[in-house]
Parts: C-alpha cells; structure tokens; sequence
C-alpha cells in the first residue's frame, strides 16, 4: 500500500474508531452512576428508611466489588476468545441495568445487600473488557489519550450523579407514593438499558471482522498493531483456555501492579464519599451535591491534558506521581484546617488525582503487551485485585472525628505506598529494557553466540518482550 494512501485509510480508521468508541464514555458514566448513586441516594433517607447503621451502609457499598471482583477474569478471558465481544457488553450492560433498577424495590439490610453483589458480579464485565477491546486496535502512543477519554466517563460521572441526583432526589419525594431515593435507581437504571441495546450495534468488535469499516482499514488496522510491537496480536494456533492465566501468574511484575494498584484505589475511596465529604463544608443537601460537580470537572481537564502529554512523551511514572501528589497535598489541607474554601480547594486537588489513575491503566497495557490472552487476564487480574481496595476503603470512611482527619491520614499513606511501588515498577522494566538493548548489541556483534544465548536465557522467561523483535522497550 503507498504511504500517501495508507495515510488516509488510517485517518479514516481512526475517525470511525473514536467515534464508535466514544460510546464507551456514555457507557462508563451509567456504569458508575449505577454502582455509586447509593450515595446521594444516602443523603435523602436511603439510610433511615431500610434501617442500615453504618456498618451495614458499607457493607452494601462493599459487597458490591466482591461479586465485581470474582468476575472479571473469568470475563475477560472469555471476551478475548470471542469474535463478537460487543455483543457481550451489550448483553452484560442490559442486565446489569434491570439489577440496578431492582435497588429501588428493596426495602431491608438484606436486599439491598444481594442486590449489591449481583449487580457487581455483571458490572465486572464492562472495564476490563473496553480496556482490552481498545488495546487491541490502538497502539502504544493512542492508548493512554483514548483511555482518559473513556475514564472521562467515570469522572463525569461523579459531577453528573450529584447532578441528576439533586434533580430526583428535590423532585420525585413522593411521586405515586414512593421515596425519592427509590426513583433515582428506577430512573437511571432505565437509561442504562436503553443505552445497552444501542451498543450492540455501535462498539467495534476486533480488527479482522469488526463491522463497518471498508476491508482496506481493517487491513490497516491489524497491521498498525503488528508495527508497534513487532508482533501480530493474536494468540498462538494451539494456546488452551488457561494459558494466559497461567502466563500471568508467572510474571512477578504483575503482583507487583496488583499490590500498588490496590493502593493506589484505597486513596481514591473518597469518591464513593464525595457528597459526604463536601458535606462537611455545611451546606444543605441540594447544595451539597451541587458543589460535587465542579471538582470533577477540573479532574477531567487535567486527566485529559495529563494523558495526552503522557502519550507524546512516552513517560508513564511522572504522569502518574504528579496527579498523586496533588493529591497528597489535597488530603494535607484538609487536616489541617476547617476552613469553608481551603477545605473546598482540597477537594479540586483530590478529584485530580484521578489524572495519575488513567495513566496507571495504560501502563498495564503497555506493559504486558502480547500474547492478547495474557494481557487480558493481565488488565482484569490487576483491576480485580485492586478492587480490595474499595472493599477497605468503604471502611475507612467510617472515622468522622475532625472532619475525618484519620481517614485522610490513612488515604495519604495509601498514596505514599503507590508512589513507591510505581518506582520499583519502573525500575524492573528498566533493568528489562537495558537486557533488551545488551541483546540487540550482541546480536549486531555475534549472531550465532547470541542466538543461542537468546534461546537459553529467554526461552522461559516470563517477560515475552525478550522474544520480541528488535526495537521494542517497555515506556517508563
């Protein structure tokens, strides 16, 4: 294909593919409004009315990433072997939608609590699987941009929730005689379902057989994935079931992903509490959930800049670090002091640590990024783990005394742990980029020694980069 003209079908690829994968945005928004609404649904007597202390508040909040975490492996290994795997999310998105909904016909501790799982259990499909999905058509320069446009979602979707919640929960109290709080789950779970038929004919399935694209820019599709890494992304002929889990498991880099990541999701729980939080500023409920929205908005804007100078710089550890100290000094401040617009600045900061999240994904990407088994059970393995930290996060929130100072102390260690684990992180990948450029220099000095040193040394290694062809590094 002449590059003039290769240019052009990529262009043309690219425009369709954003396009349809802006669906993912509007996805992920409902995706979050319908696992987090219980807390505005909290502050109009969702609490009072099925009875729930404080305890039993959390533990609806928790049990919700028990079912979410069991799942996702299992999901994201069978949405890699499938041909269609927006009919998938489609099919997940409907159910997970008339779960929702369910919420609002629950009336006691236990209810509420088995609804919670399930709707987790079905919601594990969406993240993990859009993940992969945009990871096998865009390359290692596109990914972190277009995957801060899709966390976009969950980011508008924490100003978006306190809007549509001060507008139900002021409006509905009492309509044909049910609570407002009720409403909110009937109303946005309706959405969701509407929105999960649409998507089986909009989201892209694979490169080879997605629909409406022209044969030429699926052609070009495939071939951009097999210049970013050298490799075609595709599983071997005879790989089983298990065999990217069992790839996964051997690669030490990521329990130590795992383990940062869980971190790094403790120090971000403050979100299920953001209208509880902006609470403390003393303002009343429509108010409240009214000054929810702006900091979200703002942690849209850097996510996105942060992301895009993150893709044109090919730096990963900085664009993560820097978000998260931002954070740090957020949480400091608001310690520190009770006073109405200091303590309101701090919420800005936190919400902008979500910049960093968005990059940390990308990184697992980039950082497993063939054989697709591997890298799918890779994504999902890491993101379930990392759910723990919501599971303990909906705990420590539970320490109100001076505007729940001990919470913050124990988010800003949480964030502390994940700067340390991002450094060893890259320092690993570091050390496997330098084995990578001592190989390239024997190969270029003695082909025949360093062919069969290669075979030696590699052939079992758990790092398939050091198969790879020659060029490829790890992004730092």
């Amino acid at each position: 294909m002449h590059p003039e003209h290769r240019m052009r079908v990529e262009k043309s690829l690219k425009r369709k593919l954003d396009a349809r994968c802006s669906l993912f945005v509007l996805i992920y928004i409902l995706n979050y409004l319908d696992r987090n609404n219980i807390a505005a649904a909290r502050l109009k007597g969702l609490q009072t009315d099925l009875n729930l202390d404080d305890t039993q508040y959390a533990t609806c909040l928790s049990i919700l990433y028990v079912g979410y975490i069991l799942m996702q492996v299992p999901s994201n290994m069978f949405i890699n072997r499938i041909e269609r795997p927006s009919l998938y999310i489609s099919c997940a998105m409907l159910l997970w939608g008339l779960i929702s909904t369910l919420s609002g016909n629950t009336h006691n501790f236990t209810g509420m609590v088995i609804v919670r799982f399930f709707l987790g259990f079905v919601e594990a499909a969406f993240l993990p699987g859009a993940l992969l999905i945009q990871s096998k058509w865009y390359t290692r320069k596109e990914l972190t941009t277009r995957n801060a446009i899709l966390f976009c979602g969950n980011i508008i979707s924490n100003a978006f929730s306190a809007l549509v919640g001060a507008g139900v929960l002021s409006n509905m109290q009492g309509v044909l005689g049910h609570a407002a709080w009720r409403w909110l789950f009937w109303i946005e779970g309706g959405i969701t379902m509407a929105v999960a038929i649409s998507a089986a004919f909009i989201l892209p399935d694979l490169p080879h057989n997605s629909r409406g694209f022209t044969a030429e820019e699926l052609e070009v599709a495939q071939l951009r994935m097999i210049e970013d890494v050298g490799e075609a992304d595709i599983d071997g002929a005879g790989q089983g079931v298990f065999d990217g889990l069992i790839m996964a498991v051997k690669d030490v880099k990521i329990y130590l992903m795992m383990l940062t990541f869980t971190a790094y999701v403790v120090g971000l729980s403050f979100n299920a509490f953001f209208p509880t939080l902006t609470g403390t500023l003393g303002f009343d409920y429509v108010p409240t959930l009214l000054m929810s929205s702006p900091p979200w908005v703002f942690s849209c804007i850097v996510s996105l800049f942060n992301a895009w100078h993150a893709d044109r710089t090919q730096e990963k550890f900085w664009h993560i670090t820097g978000p998260i100290i931002g954070g740090i000094v957020g949480f400091i401040i608001s310690m520190s002091t009770l006073n109405v617009a200091a303590r309101y600045v701090a919420l800005f900061l936190q919400a902008s640590a979500y910049a960093g999240f968005i990059v940390f994904y990308s990184w697992i990407s980039s950082s497993f990024p063939r054989p697709p088994a591997k890298r799918a059970v890779a994504i999902a393995l890491i993101n379930a783990f990392s759910q723990l930290g919501n599971v303990a996060g909906s705990y420590v929130w539970n320490l109100k005394e001076n505007g729940y100072r001990k919470s913050y102390g124990i988010v800003t260690a949480m964030f502390g742990i994940t700067i340390i684990g991002s450094w060893l992180f890259r320092s690993i990948l570091g050390n496997l980029n330098k084995k990578l450029e001592e190989g390239e220099q024997a190969w270029d000095m003695q082909p025949d020694v360093a062919e069969r040193t290669a075979e030696m040394e590699h052939l079992d290694s758990p790092d398939e980069a050091l198969r790879m062809q020659k060029g490829f590094r790890y992004l730092l």
